[in-house]
């Protein structure tokens, strides 16, 4: 049975204007009142219809994309290739950021649904499996970006982060490097901690021969300068450091510089993903490459496959990083041999 916003405000017991906000994701709302309104419109499985005008037919031309953080170039580039896929036949695209906010996703998918978008591209990594229920049962194509599992209208696009991870690890290894520390941020979520997981793992091969920490900080610049701070002010001196993306890296890059320390002479830095900023970093960024482009024109055939029944079966495709060597890593230098005496 649809349920209105009148329900919804009666059973938070807020105003219907109140429950408008919380779902436009308004942050004058106090958090109390916004939890309380977000149960209600799960308690009531309630989803606006904020879409129903669709052309001749009844079917929507809007696709839908909700990413963790839109100031990460990584996210931006899969929404160009989205959009520029959508565009080409015809679709139009939608974006929400969540900023690694689970309760602004709920609410983002649940006004993606309510605009009864023709698909859904959930590039994320704060889903749980609930909301990964509720949307099979809605039945919108979707694809999720390394959360979730395939299943008849979700497609699942997958990287093998362990093993560029393990890539990284062992080539800085080779260089003679001892002494690595791992840079992530939302430990506690799936692709990303997989990062982090595949960095310990990895070093824990080489036994006592390695030395290793890891710190977390918030995604972006900042984030990779103040992890780096918290490192080094630590008494930790690594000879290499690892990135869990290349946004970070840049950050980590402008602490090392701003501490006296040359990289790689005495650090060698390594990011992840490959963005266009690794290539005019100071120095350029030994990184992974995820080909963001082909991400973005996946998600658009898949969502497109997926609106017909006799294909709607959802799918998982694996995408493996490719090494990319660059000015930012080289040999354990001098800096590295004195710390070991030390």
């Amino acid at each position: 049975m649809p349920r209105n916003l009148e329900e919804v405000a009666k059973l938070a017991g807020v105003s219907t204007s109140t429950v408008s906000r919380v779902l436009n994701n308004v942050s004058v709302v106090k958090t109390s009142t916004r939890t309380r309104v977000l149960k209600a419109v799960a308690q009531l499985n309630y989803h606006p219809n904020l879409h129903a005008r669709t052309l001749a037919g009844g079917k929507s031309r809007t696709i839908g994309m909700i990413a963790s953080n839109m100031e990460n170039p990584f996210f931006f580039d899969v929404f160009k290739a989205l959009e520029a896929s959508a565009q080409a036949s015809g679709y139009e695209v939608v974006v929400a950021n969540t900023d690694y906010d689970p309760e602004h996703l709920v609410s983002s998918i649940r006004l993606m649904i309510g605009r009864r978008v023709a698909g859904l591209a959930v590039i994320v990594s704060e889903m749980d499996q609930e909301l990964i229920q509720e949307l099979a049962q809605s039945q919108i194509p979707c694809v999720f970006y390394d959360v979730g599992s395939a299943r008849r209208n979700i497609t699942n696009i997958r990287v093998d982060y362990r093993k560029g991870v393990e890539r990284i690890v062992e080539y800085l290894y080779d260089l003679g490097h001892r002494s690595l520390a791992f840079v992530g941020h939302h430990s506690g979520l799936g692709p990303t901690s997989e990062r982090e997981k595949a960095f310990v793992a990895s070093v824990s091969r080489h036994g006592n021969d390695v030395e290793w920490r890891t710190v977390v900080d918030r995604d972006g610049l900042d984030g990779g300068r103040n992890a780096t701070r918290e490192l080094l002010d630590g008494g930790f001196q690594p000879s290499a450091i690892i990135c869990v993306n290349d946004f970070m890296a840049v950050g980590v890059l402008r602490e090392l510089r701003e501490r006296g320390l040359a990289v790689p002479g005495d650090v060698s830095v390594t990011g992840f993903d490959n963005i266009k900023l690794s290539e005019y970093s100071a120095p350029p960024l030994t990184t992974a490459h995820i080909p963001r482009a082909r991400i973005g024109e996946l998600a658009f055939t898949a969502l497109m496959q997926n609106e017909e029944p006799a294909v709607a079966s959802g799918r998982e495709v694996v995408i493996e990083p490719e090494l990319v060597l660059r000015g930012s890593t080289g040999p354990a230098g001098r800096g590295a041999a004195r710390r070991k005496v030390s």
